[in-house]
């Protein structure tokens, strides 16, 4: 037997707990920013997908507007940064409410890598970074999913099998319900079947 919710019947908080809690694993876009005053921003962002591949644009959703979203409105900048299970600390701790005046960075310890196609910094910590120009926004209630064309990819070579990224070296978080987050865990291998007419 199931039980049933109707979006329209429930407080928006309940149903986005419900709808957190089920559309799991979700990877975490680790974004940095920067305001107008030159504050570099951090966020974890797990509303996160690969939106086109050729152009290549990733986007990621703000609930609510952040810090982050201010940022990438105002200067049309952004880096994805790669959210890598041995940063988890880190990667939790940027997710406060600091003020805008305090950088991320600094409030968690992390370290800034120049970009080079965009102003705001990398994570030099983590092995994956997606320089972003700001493609368009598309609001949706309190929520704005941001769309970004990437510019440049700068991947760690440690992470690398010739030009491909293993999984197991990367090791990505993802979030789940609550305060629950989710490791790498068993990889599993199954090649996609083709269809053969009979």
């Amino acid at each position: 037997m199931r039980k049933d919710f109707d979006p329209a019947e429930l407080a928006p908080n309940a149903f986005y707990r419900l709808l957190t809690a089920t559309v799991v694993p979700r990877p975490i876009a680790w974004v940095s920013s920067v305001s107008r005053d030159g504050v570099d921003n951090l966020a974890p962002h797990s509303f996160f997908t690969v939106a086109s591949a050729a152009p290549a644009v990733l986007q990621f959703t703000s609930v609510g507007r952040k810090d982050t979203l201010r940022n990438v409105e105002a200067t049309r900048e952004f880096v994805v940064n790669l959210a890598p299970e041995p940063l988890f600390e880190q990667i939790n701790a940027t997710g406060a409410d600091f003020p805008p005046e305090l950088s991320e960075f600094d409030e968690a310890g992390l370290t800034r890598e120049p970009s080079l196609k965009v102003r705001p910094p990398r994570v030099a910590e983590s092995p994956v970074a997606f320089e972003c120009e700001l493609h368009s926004t598309v609001g949706f209630g309190r929520s704005t999913v941001v769309f970004g064309r990437v510019v440049h990819l700068a991947v760690n070579e440690d992470v690398l099998d010739g030009d491909h990224p293993m999984i197991d070296r990367l090791r990505p978080l993802s979030r789940l319900g609550r305060d629950e987050w989710g490791t790498l865990g068993d990889i599993k291998e199954l090649a996609r079947p083709k269809y053969t007419s009979s």
